[in-house]
């Protein structure tokens, strides 16, 4: 027997051992030093990093869209920092850990909406508009009716998509620092806040480049030491899930019962990433369409990749450290991540991923408040309050007015949805992205004889009925399968 063979079996029967003795106890709730100095090292730079950009944002141009500078290798990666949020990384090891094969149908469904965007999307946005997708909707329509429906739809949207990263946020920090949740989450709110207040577009692209890389690195390593406890081989990990918790946990049908409901799921998560007001903006942050191409394609490469680690995380997670166990850290599976971190590298990694994880949430809620700021300023302000008349000082401080204003209400919300898994939550946004903002804008670029009357239907019919049917909707926590853990596990 070679060396090789002999670590994979001891490996193998070390895996064994644990998968018998799934750790119960946890560091998790204790203060962390080293996810506490990873914490303030990532914020202390990217402070940094805001004061460099308050010095450049003196336009709305620049506060909205980095004044149109970047490249599309720095766009691409920024793409990627922006869409890889909570949800990606904790939401998605969550739900698999807990629900199986299921899992996979939110990384798939939000990874082929980019084929959509490269081809539908992103050169027609970056040559007809300005700030917001609004700007598109109303080139050849009538200004007020379409931008008030358009903004409404954004900031639907962007409320459903804060409270996602909230509740993450707030459980990492309460779980790394040793807070209470509802502190954990006004210290996230403030930090963001201080980004897109002062630094605008430049700093929150900078911010999500950084935290693009980190994430991508933590989670491929964090991965790599799954599959080292199997030999290398994922079918040995899917086969010990198999034996810790029978078949259907490679099957569907546990998370998503009806073929209807899978389906009309893979539709909402599809075309709502091509509707999302923060990923739509970002093509204005390039000089021309070609750019904007070329960063889809970057972006698409890096979530791919990435998509397929979190799946590896989860299954790792749910025979590595046990459903029991993390559910009782965290209702809805969201800490599945840090605790496989903390069983395979101890209390250093632990706070290594945290910390990753934190500037993960703080990227994605930097760039949906500055999607939000600029659907209240630019196009509800500006165009519809003043007529396109509104100085440009006067946007830019009714923008941080709407900045300050979503900050506070994400933090409200984030301490009222506390339990919600982020991945079931921001696959709401989502379901109201594909219902309200995609069949416009696409119709709008597409099709000539699409009229304003059209428009505003197709925008507040989409939101109202994506919102009605979420508030009629059984809650997570109920008892049918066709919701999200922990009801399903």
């Amino acid at each position: 027997m070679n060396a090789l063979t002999l670590l994979t079996a001891v490996g193998a029967e070390a895996t064994k051992e644990a998968v018998k003795t799934a750790k119960a106890a946890t560091s998790l709730g204790q203060p962390n030093v080293t996810a506490i100095a990873f914490f303030f090292l990532f914020v202390s730079i990217t402070l940094g990093i805001t004061y460099w950009a308050a010095r450049r944002t003196r336009s709305t141009r620049e506060y909205f869209a980095a004044g149109g500078s970047l490249g599309s290798v720095q766009n691409g990666f920024a793409l990627a920092g922006d869409y890889m949020s909570a949800a990606s990384f904790l939401g998605i090891a969550g739900l698999v850990s807990m629900s199986g094969f299921d899992g996979l149908i939110y990384s798939v469904g939000w990874l082929v909406g980019w084929p959509v965007i490269t081809f539908l999307i992103a050169e027609p946005l970056r040559n007809l508009g300005k700030f917001t997708f609004a700007d598109v909707l109303a080139f050849r329509l009538r200004q007020r009716p379409v931008r008030i429906a358009a903004a409404s739809g954004t900031l639907t949207v962007v409320t459903f998509y804060l409270i996602a990263q909230m509740v993450g946020a707030g459980g990492l920090i309460h779980l790394m620092f040793g807070l209470s949740y509802k502190v954990a989450v006004v210290i996230v709110g403030g930090v963001m806040l201080l980004y897109v207040l002062f630094g605008g577009m430049i700093a929150t692209t900078w911010v999500q480049i950084i935290k693009a890389v980190l994430l991508l690195m933590g989670a491929t390593l964090l991965a790599g030491l799954v599959l080292s406890r199997f030999g290398w081989n994922p079918l040995e990990l899917f086969a010990a899930a198999r034996d810790r918790y029978g078949s259907a946990v490679l099957a569907p049908g546990k998370l998503v019962a009806s073929p209807l409901e899978a389906i009309s799921l893979g539709i909402a998560l599809m075309f709502g990433t091509a509707g999302l007001p923060h990923v739509l903006m970002r093509f204005y942050t390039v000089p021309d369409a070609a750019t904007a191409r070329r960063s889809v394609a970057l972006a698409t490469t890096i979530i791919g990749a990435f998509y397929l680690v979190t799946f590896i995380l989860g299954f790792g997670a749910s025979v590595l450290v046990g459903r029991e166990t993390i559910n009782s850290v965290a209702a809805g599976g969201n800490m599945a991540a840090p605790l496989l971190a903390e069983a395979l590298g101890g209390t250093g990694f632990l706070g290594f991923i945290s910390a990753v994880a934190f500037a993960t949430i703080l990227a994605v809620v930097a760039g949906l408040t500055l999607s939000g700021s600029a659907a209240l300023s630019h196009d509800l302000w500006n165009h519809v309050v003043c007529k396109g008349q509104s100085p440009e000082h006067e946007q830019l401080r009714i923008a941080k007015i709407a900045t300050v204003i979503l900050a506070l209400l994400a933090i409200g919300l984030g301490i009222l949805f506390k339990d919600e898994n982020v991945a079931f939550m921001v696959g709401l946004a989502f379901a109201i992205a594909a219902s309200a903002n995609f069949p416009a804008l696409l119709l709008s670029m597409a099709w000539k004889k699409f009229t304003t009357r059209g428009a505003v239907a197709s925008m507040v019919t989409g939101t109202v009925s994506a919102v009605v049917l979420i508030l009629l909707s059984p809650p997570s926590g109920s008892t049918s399968c066709t919701t999200p853990p922990p009801s399903c596990r």
